[in-house]
């Protein structure tokens, strides 16, 4: 399987790995939530609107009591990745006090890391998405891994039918594609370090990132941001460091060159 997944009792469809982030807390009764961050803001979210205590921590070794702990890996929005033995130790340290790790795994395919998906068991639930790495997040299509029992309680929480025909077949076509899948993690990563020196010669000082994204500190983020949005160009923005921005891969010649001259 493309993900690694032991076997297909193991792997829930969704639509779209929102509704898995979503789904999770409300099948936790109310317990202490530990997210590793700074990273993508709807996991504190979703839980804190499901009852849960939620609290954000640098790292893994900070996450103290807590029955949940919530760990992105590469991260969003700095690309940050852990040792598997790190991620398995703390799975394990959870599992053996009943508690549960989701590792979001959303920018996965095409970097360098290795998958806690083969590794599936009680106490760990291991997100996936499809739209990122194939540019069809309209498609609505993720998926959750974990041991069978867990899965079983996520599909029936989401219900009959929770993805369509035409988006299952089509991701078993993409996700069976392998050579596709390696050449584009070579051709992505070559576009990532072309990002990098652009960025660089525009006075940005890259923080990290993924061969999807690239995030950078400029001595005037604001400004910059806004010249970018008058040239239609839409990075994210961070408010609590307005001198962080993240950027996406230009999508042809004329978007990269667009995107050159604002930097100069």
């Amino acid at each position: 399987m493309a993900y690694g997944a032991p076997d297909t009792a193991h792997v829930v469809p969704a639509p779209g790995t929102q509704i898995l982030i979503e789904t999770l807390p409300r099948l936790v009764a109310p317990t202490q939530v530990a997210v590793i961050g700074p990273t993508y803001a709807e996991h504190a979210a979703a839980w804190t609107r499901a009852g849960h205590r939620v609290a954000q921590v640098d790292g893994i070794a900070a996450i103290g009591d807590a029955a949940v702990a919530v760990l992105v890996d590469p991260n969003n929005p700095d690309g940050r990745t852990h040792p598997l033995p790190e991620r398995l130790a703390l799975a394990d340290a959870l599992r053996a006090r009943g508690g549960l790790l989701v590792a979001d795994e959303a920018f996965a395919d095409l970097e360098p890391v290795a998958s806690l998906c083969p590794h599936a068991a009680p106490g760990l639930v291991v997100l996936r998405s499809f739209g990122k790495t194939y540019g069809l997040a309209g498609l609505r299509l993720g998926f959750a891994v974990a041991e069978p029992g867990t899965a079983d309680r996520i599909a029936t929480a989401l219900g009959p039918w929770a993805v369509s025909g035409p988006a299952l077949a089509i991701g078993r076509a993409a996700l069976s594609d392998t050579a596709w899948r390696v050449e584009t993690a070579r051709a992505r990563a070559a576009d990532a370090e072309r990002l990098d020196r652009l960025i660089a010669r525009g006075g940005g000082t890259i923080v990290g990132g993924t061969s999807l994204f690239r995030t950078a500190d400029f001595p005037d983020g604001l400004g910059l941001y806004r010249r970018l949005a008058e040239a239609g160009i839409a990075v994210r923005r961070f408010p609590e460091r307005p001198e962080r921005l993240r950027f996406g891969l230009p999508a042809g010649k004329a978007a990269w060159c667009r995107l050159s001259r604002v930097l100069k």
